[in-house]
């Protein structure tokens, strides 16, 4: 199962920072289970909106070239407060360090009004199919192609 956890990208500045949406409804399935009386957005779910917003941004900073985005590690992420039902998160990466071979460092954090909710530095990696098998070129591009097309669904700036 795949989890959408940004509803919508508000800013996007390539190589540098993205601002994103996830509200929060009761529609969301997992919610049932966590809890049913306390219903609140997972912490791992909030960590995953985190590193979603962050590879839209360095899918569209890189143009879609290398579709593959993996969540290398975490580091000092600190929950703060939950998400609850009808609550907006907005979510936030900036870039602190990038290499030549696809490594990115980024600060993101999650905030409910002017609360932090969830919050800390990804290092994620970036790459193609086709750096491993060159036959598989032609898929990278398939991949690039769905993923600019959900971008451009996603993409709505203030």
């Amino acid at each position: 199962m795949q989890f959408t956890l940004i509803d919508r990208i508000v800013q996007l500045e390539e190589n540098r920072q993205i601002k994103a949406v996830k509200t929060l409804t009761l529609a969301e399935e997992y919610l049932q289970d966590h809890f049913p009386r306390f219903p609140v957005m997972p912490g791992v779910l909030m960590l995953e909106s985190l590193f979603q917003a962050s590879a839209w941004l360095l899918l569209k900073s890189d143009d879609f070239a290398r579709p593959l985005i993996e969540l290398a590690e975490t580091r000092n992420i600190k929950y703060a407060d939950f998400v609850s039902p009808g609550q907006v998160m907005i979510v936030t990466a900036t870039v602190t360090k990038q290499d030549a071979e696809g490594q990115t460092i980024l600060r993101a954090q999650g905030c409910v009004g002017d609360t932090a909710a969830v919050g800390g530095r990804l290092i994620v990696r970036q790459k193609c199919l086709a750096d491993d098998d060159a036959s598989k070129s032609a898929l990278d591009a398939q991949m690039s192609n769905r993923l600019r097309n959900r971008f451009e669904l996603l993409y709505r700036p203030e």
